[in-house]
């Protein structure tokens, strides 16, 4: 599976510098995330960006894995869940 992990920046290394347009309301929403985590805005997104992309090669590795092996069990995602310390969804939350 690739992984990506975002570099940290030296000033002597070359960057690809890009221009991004949000909705308003969304930009000031990722302005005001990327400030309260004491990060510079281009950090902040370059680590979302590295995260969707992790997410999408670990959706697209499952996909591929349960056309194999076939699709993961309840009880499999529970353990995994687990295992990986990861949040569970509460009764009251809606079903994602």
């Amino acid at each position: 599976m690739p992984w990506y992990v975002p570099p940290r920046y030296d000033p002597r290394v070359k960057v690809d510098k890009l221009s991004v347009s949000f909705d308003p309301d969304l930009g000031d929403a990722v302005r005001a995330a990327a400030q309260r985590g004491g990060r510079g805005l281009s950090a902040w997104l370059a680590d979302a960006a590295a995260a969707r992309l992790r997410a999408e090669a670990l959706a697209e590795f499952l996909d591929s894995w349960e056309v194999e092996h076939g699709s993961l069990t309840v009880d499999e995602l529970r353990r995994a869940t687990a295992e990986l310390g990861l949040p569970t969804a509460s009764r009251t939350e809606p079903a994602a």
